[in-house]
């Protein structure tokens, strides 16, 4: 029965909106009726909004939004294994899971997924606000299996990847801040956190983890209060143009799919990348480590994804581990 189930509502997710007979899906399925109806009954018992018509038949409806590994796979290409991806309704951290995977073996294309997590973070063990509504995932990453060899342009193809993604299936506009937040507007609604694992002897990397938070439908007012002039939400709840389930998938895709990953080079990210920054030629204010603050303008990109700023006496420099503020006019 769980297969059918997987086969109908892959069937369903790929025809949403659109009603079709239960005669209609079980000829196309190679299914009895009897057998597409009980697929049914047992999604709407898993929260599915199924709806049926008389003499138009069964249709996924556009609402409903039942994050699922099964739902995920319906749009997901074929050359990726979707037994890797596991989803859980609550986790500390998906990046704390999927580090601990790694550590112990788990490979390239290893996807962890939670509806909800209680200690996200981001860079400089920040906290993650992640109530539900949004999607939050942690990709394992083997440096072998990736189109480019410089590792250091990870999260910048992770941004694109991202980006490429928002602007495919929600048709917004989205930007990216140095180094690691997509905004949409003047507010952040997507965040990445990039790890590693490294050979202690050889310092080589073993594996990555991208932690990506996406706030895909949640209240604005629900932001604690320090967050609200910050934080955004790509969709209102209830006004969602597209599921969660297929925008992981869209990013899946992108990141992972090795058919796609031979349109992709290094030139090609950072020219992505850089079109997509919000802040160059902007004043900007700088943060270092030790919390010293400075003014510069953004300039340019170099070729690991580090921005180049000017500085006051026109001198330019390259910023690795500091962070940058910017002020929309």
């Amino acid at each position: 029965m769980a297969g059918t189930k997987q086969t109908v509502l892959n069937f369903l997710e790929k025809n949403r909106g659109r009603y079709l007979s239960g005669e209609a899906i079980a000829e196309k399925l190679g299914l009895s009726r009897n057998s597409v109806w009980k697929a049914i009954e047992s999604l709407r018992r898993d929260g599915y909004r199924i709806e049926a018509i008389s003499r138009r038949g069964y249709s996924l409806s556009g609402e409903s939004d039942v994050l699922s590994v099964s739902g995920i796979s319906s749009f997901l290409s074929s050359d990726i294994d979707n037994s890797k991806i596991v989803l859980y309704d609550d986790l500390e951290s998906t990046s704390k899971t999927a580090k601990g995977m790694a550590s112990t073996g788990a490979g390239h294309g290893t996807v962890v997924i939670s509806k909800h997590q209680s200690l996200g973070s981001g860079r400089k063990n920040r906290s993650f606000f992640s109530p539900e509504g949004g999607i939050y995932m942690s990709i394992v990453l083997d440096p072998s299996h990736l189109p480019f060899s410089n590792t250091a342009l990870i999260t910048s193809y992770t941004a694109v990847s991202i980006c490429k993604s928002l602007e495919k299936l929600a048709n917004v506009t989205p930007s990216i801040k140095w180094i690691n937040d997509i905004f949409l507007g003047r507010k952040k609604i997507c965040g990445i956190l990039t790890e590693s694992g490294a050979d202690f002897e050889t310092g080589e990397i073993q594996w990555i983890v991208v932690g990506i938070g996406i706030n895909f439908a949640i209240n604005e007012k629900d932001f604690p209060p320090e967050l609200r002039e910050k934080a955004g939400s790509l969709f209102i709840p209830g006004e969602e143009i597209i599921s969660k389930n297929h925008l992981i998938a869209e990013i899946l895709n992108r990141l992972l799919s090795p058919s796609k990953a031979k349109t992709i080079s290094q030139t090609s990210i950072l020219n992505s990348y850089k079109k997509r920054l919000n802040m160059l030629d902007m004043t900007v204010n700088v943060i270092q480590k030790d919390g010293i603050t400075y003014e510069a303008v953004a300039t340019d990109i170099d070729e690991n994804g580090k921005l180049m700023i000017k500085l006051p006496d026109n001198s330019i420099k390259t910023l690795s581990s500091e962070e940058i503020s910017i002020t929309f006019n």
